[in-house]
């Protein structure tokens, strides 16, 4: 078991203080059902599963509300559903072989425990609050960087949200690491009842796209449509 933990840590990219923490992430409830005879519950990873979901929804709340500034709370909530759901989770697992090093009972292993995308995701939660837990004060951070680098990826792979044009934008131009692209209102119009205005964004110094409307975010969608067009990545 030891041999194997040490091999699992290569591939994680982070080395446990306590590796018991890791021994316990990796057991299922089955195992447990069949090796333990008292507080099976403790010896299993349905507990740090537990953790693990909390972990994972902060470090991808937080990465969300700050790569994408523009973007409302609906498309966030979107976002977030598409990278914490079972089969992102189960794919970042399978990854990582994780399912090589899971410790099952002999009728869930016989059953292809180690291949149920629920089992792996689970395994990935118990994962998580096991390196949170491990890293102590540092937990957030070790978590983070284990964590952003495969949600950053997936999260380029995803469509628009909600027909978006700003936040498609955005996650366009992460994918080359440029920085944040700027809206600038150049020519606000007409009475208060009916205003109309003209907006222009820009990467770096360079205008990439204009667009009007009758409110600052309407025109700030057309913008960004409008640069999208300009990489050949709009309708």
């Amino acid at each position: 078991m030891a041999e194997s933990l040490d091999e699992l840590q290569g591939r994680i990219g982070y080395r446990f203080r306590d590796v018991r923490y890791l021994e316990q992430a990796v057991t299922h409830s089955s195992y447990a059902n069949e090796t333990v005879e008292k507080n099976r519950h403790l010896h299993c990873n349905e507990r740090l599963e537990f953790l693990g979901d909390s972990v994972l929804s902060l470090t991808v709340s937080e990465y969300l509300y700050s790569s994408f500034p523009s973007s409302p709370e609906g498309d966030l909530t979107r976002m977030r559903a598409a990278l914490v759901c079972e089969e992102t989770l189960a794919g970042y697992a399978a990854g990582l072989g994780l399912g090589e090093f899971l410790r099952f009972g002999k009728g869930e292993r016989a059953g292809g425990g180690a291949k149920k995308p629920a089992i792996l995701a689970d395994a990935f939660e118990a994962l998580l609050a096991a390196i949170y837990l491990d890293a102590k004060e540092g937990g957030r951070q070790a978590v983070s960087d284990f964590l952003l680098p495969r949600i950053r990826q997936t999260a380029e792979g995803l469509p628009a949200w909600g027909g978006d044009s700003k936040s498609q934008l955005q996650v366009f131009l992460q994918k080359d690491g440029s920085r944040l692209p700027e809206y600038r209102v150049v020519s606000e119009t007409g009475p208060d009842h009916a205003k109309w205005f003209a907006v222009e964004v820009y990467l770096d110094s360079n205008c990439i796209g204009k667009g009007e409307g009758t409110t600052k975010r309407h025109a700030e969608q057309e913008a960004a449509a409008d640069a999208l067009r300009l990489f050949g990545v709009g309708s």
